[in-house]
């Protein structure tokens, strides 16, 4: 399939990111419906110009003239939505999603999925600490990074058209990953540092520390204010990679401990001009 002019996208899921998306298509000319839950949401986004259409329901009209479907479901709610709703797809229909763990749902829903509808996994790298439709932004895309994670079922065609999604989106490093490469990848730069910033924040129930801390701190925290319904099942969907991730985090943490209980200044410097070596590679990538 080729992303042109009469395309029809359909955003099932209408949060943040969602949301987003819808606001990002519509500002280059696309025609965008949505379904979600409440009504209040679907109002919200009319309101606001950020959908052309919505409904509440598994509306068939909306389903079936949707060329794009992009899921903004978590992943045991969009297994249960294709299930339900494939039949009013579009013959020769994309879907792709947003989800944040792969392994556990792509293979299902391309095994679910009718042989002539296609199912292209996407994760794009991009977000905020606060949720919902009334915080959609088209701008926290511009430069991010994009993961295109196809199958061996994939056609050239369906990776094709992710990559013309993530550009009109106006992100920055498109990339693809095999679904196992993208939770190994996703368990450590995603998944770990909200471990991290959650177990921070757990450490100390001083409500006066707001009145102390400096940059440092509220920058290593940022997302700890986090949606613990959508983190809870992406953290248990995608166990053995994180706590794989969170055993080695454990062990250097402990190796750094030990090095400044023994007064070990030359070690814990070499830590630290390695973290420093590490950390500038990713001031060039944003460069």
């Amino acid at each position: 399939m080729t992303i042109n002019s009469d395309t029809k996208f359909l955003i099932v899921g209408l949060g943040l990111i969602g949301g987003s998306y819808c606001l990002g298509l519509r500002k280059q000319g696309y025609r965008v419906s949505a379904i979600a839950r409440r009504k209040e949401t679907i109002d919200y986004a009319l309101t606001h110009g950020i959908i052309d259409e919505g409904s509440i329901s598994a509306d068939a009209g909306l389903i079936g003239e949707a060329d794009i479907i992009i899921s903004g479901l978590y992943p045991h709610t969009f297994y249960e939505w294709v299930s339900e709703n494939q039949k009013l797809f579009k013959s020769g229909a994309l879907l792709t999603d947003v989800t944040g763990v792969k392994g556990c749902i792509v293979y299902k829903i391309q095994e679910l999925l009718r042989e002539d509808v296609e199912f292209i996994s996407a994760h794009p790298m991009a977000g905020k600490e606060t949720v919902g439709v009334e915080n959609a932004d088209e701008k926290i895309f511009a430069g991010a990074n994009y993961i295109i994670v196809p199958t061996e079922k994939n056609s050239e065609e369906a990776v094709n058209a992710s990559r013309e999604l993530a550009t009109i989106l106006n992100f920055g490093h498109i990339s693809c990953l095999s679904p196992k490469e993208h939770d190994e990848i996703i368990g450590f730069v995603s998944q770990l540092t909200h471990c991290i910033a959650v177990s921070l924040m757990n450490v100390s129930d001083n409500d006066k520390l707001v009145n102390y801390v400096g940059d440092s701190f509220r920058d290593l925290t940022r997302i700890a204010k986090i949606n613990e319904n959508m983190w809870t099942e992406l953290f248990i969907s995608n166990k053995n990679a994180l706590v794989n991730n969170i055993d080695r985090f454990m062990n250097e943490l402990k190796d750094l401990r030990d090095c400044i209980e023994t007064e070990d200044a030359d070690r814990i410097k070499q830590k630290m001009i390695c973290s420093t070596k590490r950390r500038s590679l990713f001031d060039k990538k944003q460069e």
